[in-house]
């Protein structure tokens, strides 16, 4: 399943980086991608776990950027 996010309050290229090479070492995620100038994360992990996939996901962003939001809809 593949799915974009918007982040609010990502403040550099370099702490997205960090959060996307973090994301991707996650049991589960195919690939990631978080784009800086877009504020957005596309995540593309496996159906039957990607709910406990975001989760960490999610945990990641806010150990790299404590003030990072995951827009989740």
């Amino acid at each position: 399943m593949k799915k974009t996010f918007k982040l609010e309050d990502l403040d550099c290229a370099n702490c997205a980086a960090k959060m996307e090479a973090a994301i991707a070492k996650l049991p589960g995620v195919n690939k990631v991608t978080v784009n800086f100038m877009a504020q957005k994360m596309i995540l593309d992990a496996e159906d039957d776990v990607f709910d406990s996939v975001l989760k960490a996901a999610c945990d990641e962003i806010k150990k790299v950027e404590p003030d990072c939001t995951v827009i989740i809809k």
